[in-house]
């Protein structure tokens, strides 16, 4: 079964389309790249398929249900996990109480016991895992604005595995990192490849061609290619499409 497929998808803020017509799959295990200038809609795509904004029309189905209207705390809880462009963790409490408070909002826990859900080993367990997973371990103690940016960007993603997810949504996971920074996470993603199906938004064309499987390129928010790294490298319509973006930055 392929676990996310859409189709048709519409968003329209006043008279912009955000999101025009668009399909789009994402296998099992396939890290699927969204690329595109600004503007092309691409945050506005992940926060449909994360349920923070209800398109005008088409469809979403997730591991084979149509979740198109379903709330944002239902996706995450049937496997649908997020990160943010701009990093948003909890900066005076450590990366550990990070991880596992969205364990404990994953199970539905009330935030208003954390004192003693802090010792809880049914919560601390699984976040010191993801911590793990990170290569956070170390750091597990230090408060997140403790953390250099690409620290606080792996405990985000920590954050997201820790809720076991079966899909994992990465909005811009390297903004604002340096070199070095962006190649850990590329080697991180590459790592969890295979292991969960990514649908990954990202500017970092390098990271991109290394990691992805497939690429979609939006335009307008519209789909305008998608296929394997090459096709994409090798796509006239994509070159002037980005041609074009720069021509109007200049």
């Amino acid at each position: 079964m392929t676990p996310l497929v859409v189709a048709g998808l519409q968003k329209r803020f006043g008279g912009l389309a955000a999101t025009d017509g668009l399909d789009l799959t994402v296998a099992g295990g396939e890290l699927h790249a969204v690329i595109g200038p600004n503007g092309a809609g691409k945050t506005t795509l992940i926060n449909q398929l994360s349920g923070e904004i209800r398109p005008d029309a088409g469809r979403i189905e997730f591991q084979g249900v149509d979740i198109t209207h379903a709330p944002a705390h239902r996706r995450s809880l049937i496997g649908i996990s997020r990160s943010y462009q701009i990093t948003s963790v909890l900066r005076g409490f450590t990366a550990l109480q990070n991880v596992a408070m969205a364990v404990q909002a994953h199970a539905g826990h009330s935030f208003g016991f954390w004192s003693p859900a802090a010792r809880d080993r049914a919560l601390t367990g699984p976040a010191a895992a993801a911590l793990e997973q990170v290569g956070l371990a170390h750091r597990a103690q230090a408060r997140a604005d403790e953390l250099a940016h690409g620290e606080q960007r792996q405990l985000e993603l920590a954050m997201a595995l820790a809720t076991r997810p079966r899909l994992l949504l990465l909005d811009e996971p390297m903004a604002g990192m340096s070199q070095r920074e962006a190649e850990n996470i590329v080697a991180l993603l590459a790592a969890l490849k295979g292991r969960y199906s990514i649908l990954l938004v990202e500017h970092d064309m390098d990271a991109v061609f290394a990691l992805a499987d497939r690429i979609t390129v939006l335009v307008y928010g519209r789909a305008i290619a998608c296929g394997t790294t090459d096709e994409i490298r090798a796509s006239p319509q994509v070159r002037e499409a980005y041609l074009g973006d720069e021509e109007a930055e200049a």
